[in-house]
């Protein structure tokens, strides 16, 4: 076998594609901007920054809410496995995810969806066309909504309390692990057939926050090694 074909296996074996790779210093990188969805609300803070030796972006929450997000183009039925590490100094104390005011979390990593509109009823269309005149039109047909909870087990899935075009999924939850990175793996491809059945859609954004403006906390996070890989792969 030449060696050509070994390098290209090898590449093949172990796919991955980068979406969250920092530095660790110096200005946000592009393609990520700030989107804030309600201008009423100050916005969370982001810089890059080295949290205990490890390149991540760092997010400061102050009763604040606004994602840090860019475009992605993945396959999902080649690389349907997202990876990524996290670290929160505390869960949000307040937080409900049943309940609008209680719609807080420490960190959270998303990743939305674009529907074709002949998989989308009247009525959806409808409340999503008015959603964006409100938010504007960073607001996506679906997302799948990964987040650090302080209470309920690991694996609770819920709509959100704003909207049912949102699934939330608890990937770490409480106290026990704050404090120290925490690295998750999900596998967005069949998190989101079992969250919107009959509508398969495009992943074209991933985003993370950290947001506190329904319980006026603070809060402070940060994000590292975000990729996607194939099923069979580790992260």
């Amino acid at each position: 076998m030449s060696i050509v074909v070994i390098i290209a296996a090898a590449l093949a074996a172990t796919s991955s594609q980068e979406v969250g790779d920092f530095a660790g210093n110096g200005p946000i990188p592009a393609p990520w901007r700030l989107i804030r969805l309600n201008k009423n609300l100050p916005p969370t803070s982001y810089r890059q920054a080295t949290i205990d030796g490890v390149g991540a972006i760092e997010a400061n929450a102050n009763s604040s809410m606004a994602l840090l997000a860019r475009p992605i183009a993945i396959d999902l039925a080649a690389t349907p496995i997202l990876c990524w590490r996290w670290r929160v100094d505390a869960p949000v104390a307040a937080a409900n995810m049943l309940t609008k005011k209680g719609d807080d979390y420490a960190a959270r990593l998303y990743v939305a969806f674009d529907i074709s509109d002949s998989l989308l009823g009247t009525g959806t269309r409808f409340k999503l066309s008015l959603a964006r005149r409100l938010f504007g039109q960073d607001l996506p047909d679906a997302a799948l909504n990964y987040v650090w909870d302080n209470r309920n087990p690991v694996g609770t899935e819920h709509r959100s309390a704003y909207t049912d075009r949102a699934q939330l999924i608890v990937a770490e939850t409480g106290a026990a692990r704050a404090g120290r990175w925490v690295s998750e793996r999900a596998n967005i491809a069949a998190d989101y057939a079992r969250a919107f059945p009959g509508q398969p859609g495009q992943a074209i954004q991933l985003a993370i926050a950290s947001d506190t403006d329904n319980t006026g906390s603070r809060a402070r996070a940060a994000f590292a090694d975000i990729h996607f890989v194939a099923r069979k792969d580790r992260c």
